[in-house]
């Protein structure tokens, strides 16, 4: 008597049919596929059933159902492998992921339905007006300590009045001016070579032609020295009283007086 064994396999092969005698041992099986089927791998498969795995030593119709002579198998691949401390580096890998978690929730919103995140700046808002009046002062107090340094060194006394401010001084008040003495820039050799260099461009400046004309050094030099005490010397000559009264003199027109012509004697009416 004969047991038909259907086996269905995995792909690339389709189901299998066997037809064995009823004594056959489930696990020679796999030989007779190998025989039958050679383009089966012949190591690494298994035989099970739908309701698990079979039995090795059990003849083929013992696993047949309800009297029928039909067994059906399912042919799978074994798989290599094993636990190889997998477990470990899942939970190393956990540990990173949960090292990397960050804590910002900014994009969240609260129950009004604003974000975190702006509610974060408005609070910041508030600290920095508060602390305001504090900045204010101590701005204050660091450009009065600035302003009496500066005072030392340039060796002017501060007013008796001015003293370091009090913490609970009012914050909005500015910082008492302190009134110094003026000194007066005055050196007369500095503004007297002033004058002078101020004098020698404008005299360079008007006599530039003829100087442009000579190429050597000298000459040019020799040339604006002669013109610069050419210049003193009009200078001076009309600061003094006798060059003015000739320069008015040479300015003023000669007056000349009209020619008297004698009229002619007249001969006496009637004579």
């Amino acid at each position: 008597m004969f047991t038909n064994v259907v086996v269905s396999s995995f792909a690339p092969f389709h189901t299998l049919t066997l037809a064995v005698p009823a004594s056959t041992q489930t696990s020679d099986i796999l030989p007779l596929l190998n025989e039958k089927y050679p383009l089966l791998p012949s190591s690494g498969l298994f035989l099970s059933l739908h309701s698990g795995i079979t039995p090795e030593h059990s003849p083929v119709s013992s696993l047949c159902e309800h009297g029928s002579n039909l067994v059906t198998f399912r042919l799978s691949p074994r798989l290599v492998g094993g636990k190889g401390g997998f477990g470990s580096q899942l939970r190393a890998a956990g540990g990173r992921m949960s090292s990397q978690k960050t804590n910002n929730n900014d994009s969240c919103r609260d129950l009004s339905g604003r974000r975190l995140s702006t509610i974060k700046e408005a609070k910041k808002l508030a600290e920095y007006l508060e602390s305001e009046p504090e900045r204010l002062a101590a701005k204050a107090e660091a450009q009065k300590a600035k302003l009496e340094a500066l005072e030392r060194r340039l060796g002017i006394d501060a007013p008796s009045g001015a003293g370091p401010s009090k913490p609970g001084s009012s914050s909005t008040a500015e910082p008492a001016k302190l009134a110094g003495k003026k000194h007066r820039f005055d050196d007369t050799e500095y503004l007297e070579q002033s004058r002078e260099l101020v004098d020698n461009v404008k005299s360079a400046v008007s006599a530039g032609k003829p100087i442009i004309q000579y190429e050597n050094p000298t000459e040019t030099k020799v040339l604006a020295a002669l013109l610069k005490k050419k210049k003193k010397a009009k200078v001076s000559e009309s600061d003094s009283p006798t060059g003015v009264q000739a320069s008015k003199a040479k300015v003023a027109p000669k007056l000349e007086s009209p020619a008297v012509v004698p009229a002619a004697p007249t001969e006496a009416v009637g004579a």
